[in-house]
């Protein structure tokens, strides 16, 4: 019998920034569904990530589930987020959420702004359906 492989996830989270963000959460005085991620115009590199508290999914959003945390994904930023792990730093003078994108050609000298190009045509072959094992 064939063995069904679960469509892989937009994004993946790694342990800290799972843990930053459930604190984050935990510490807000409203209701949070989950996180929204995206991304939109702007910067001197042309695009930018943006994160923000969700009250509620909206209804084309791509939800991705882990390690104990909801993402809602902006439907128009799958194709530029997808294969990304995001992830929490701490340096000496400085900490912050870090996005590892693949489809990423470049950013600005200031951090803050990325070039970002639509996922391959392999990459998205994987999103199409289920795989099948034998």
């Amino acid at each position: 019998m064939a063995e069904m492989r679960p469509t892989p996830k937009v994004m993946s989270l790694t342990e800290a920034a799972a843990s930053r963000i459930k604190e984050i959460m935990g510490n807000s005085q409203k209701p949070i569904a989950g996180l929204r991620v995206g991304v939109k115009n702007g910067g001197c590199a042309g695009m930018e990530y943006t994160m923000e508290y969700a009250a509620q999914q909206n209804p084309l959003d791509d939800v991705v589930e882990d390690r104990g945390v909801r993402l809602f994904i902006d439907p128009k930023a799958v194709l530029f987020l997808l294969g990304t792990e995001m992830d929490y730093q701490v340096e000496t003078l400085s900490s912050g959420f870090v996005f590892k994108n693949p489809n990423q050609t470049s950013a600005c000298g200031c951090g803050e702004s990325v070039s970002i190009t639509p996922a391959s045509d392999e990459a998205l072959k994987a999103f199409d359906k289920p795989i099948r094992l034998s």
